[in-house]
């Protein structure tokens, strides 16, 4: 009997406590200093409305007030940092050929017309501009505007030089990079800590599991900025009846897991942002900053723009 009232005595006691320190997680751990807030955020500069990773696309993000452009890196033969999402360049430019093995002078234009990843039949034409950039390139034309950096490919000396522009263009305040790949995340907080981290997947999961046992008010957390899927997309991405049973059950139940308010409002009140990609549907910019979030990457920057005047969805203060 005096084993039972001690054990629920200690059980009733970290829950209380858990969820006191989950509301109020300042009691324990100083609030992160957001180097920059982001609502808008321009996935590959806006793949939905010019050609992805271009100079064209991210002006025109830039020029609609995006509060931050996203975009992938590789490097060249030459070893120049360039702004691309595939290692291959055969989607993108017809040439089947990597990146790594093409000096950056011979490098192919994109193709006149690129499919949207995350908008299922969609294409987007693009104009004069089919240039593949230079990172540097962002950095001169956009000075003020944060990036989003995916090191693309586990690579140290694409790590290194990232992180060297960063620094030459006086941008560690304005940058946020990482992978889905927690060694590459690792290395890039190794290389220079200066620069925020993204959470990599497997600590996105570590981050699940702690929520979910009440520990996550315990744990300090490295990382800013929290970048995640809103799994119930992909039942737009393909024909909904070609979708499985088992597949509706696994986006349902991922779903669920992952969009929860009370643990983006816990992370938010750290100074960890939350990002959702990649949203281009209105019902899905609405769930989003319900659910707490306190951005959204779209392919459609456009769209998202005139939703949140709408809906009078400022920058957070």
């Amino acid at each position: 009997m005096c084993a039972a009232v001690y054990v629920l005595s200690t059980v009733t006691g970290y829950v209380l406590t858990s969820a006191l320190l989950l509301k109020c997680p300042t009691l324990l751990h100083r609030r992160k200093r957001e180097p920059f807030l982001s609502r808008h955020i321009s996935h590959r500069g806006g793949a939905g409305e010019n050609l992805e990773n271009t100079m064209a696309a991210f002006k025109h993000a830039v020029d609609l007030g995006t509060d931050m452009l996203e975009l992938d890196c590789h490097l060249t033969k030459d070893e120049q940092v360039v702004v691309s999402h595939d290692a291959n360049l055969r989607r993108a430019t017809g040439m089947n050929a990597y990146i790594s093995d093409v000096a950056y002078a011979e490098l192919p234009p994109y193709l006149c017309k690129l499919g949207v990843t995350f908008q299922r039949e969609c294409f987007c034409e693009g104009g004069e501009d089919k240039r593949i950039p230079l990172l540097k390139d962002v950095f001169d034309a956009f000075p003020n505007t944060p990036v989003n950096i995916d090191i693309k490919v586990n690579n140290d000396t694409l790590i290194k030089k990232v992180s060297e522009l960063v620094v030459k263009y006086d941008r560690e305040h304005l940058t946020v990079w990482g992978n889905a790949s927690n060694q590459v995340v690792k290395k890039c907080y190794k290389e220079n800590p200066r620069i925020p981290v993204l959470f990599s997947l497997p600590r996105v999961l570590q981050l699940l599991g702690l929520f979910y046992t009440g520990l996550l008010p315990f744990v300090p957390i490295k990382e800013q900025f929290l970048e995640i899927p809103m799994p119930s997309i992909m039942t737009k991405l393909k024909d909904p009846n070609r979708l499985t049973r088992s597949q509706r059950f696994i986006t349902g139940l991922a779903d669920t897991l992952l969009m929860r308010k009370a643990l983006f409002e816990h992370l938010t009140a750290r100074g960890i942002q939350v990002c959702i990609w990649v949203l281009n549907d209105e019902e899905d910019f609405q769930r989003a900053f319900d659910l707490g979030a306190t951005g959204v990457m779209t392919d459609f920057p456009t769209k998202l723009k005139d939703f949140m005047d709408r809906n009078s969805i400022s920058k957070p203060q």
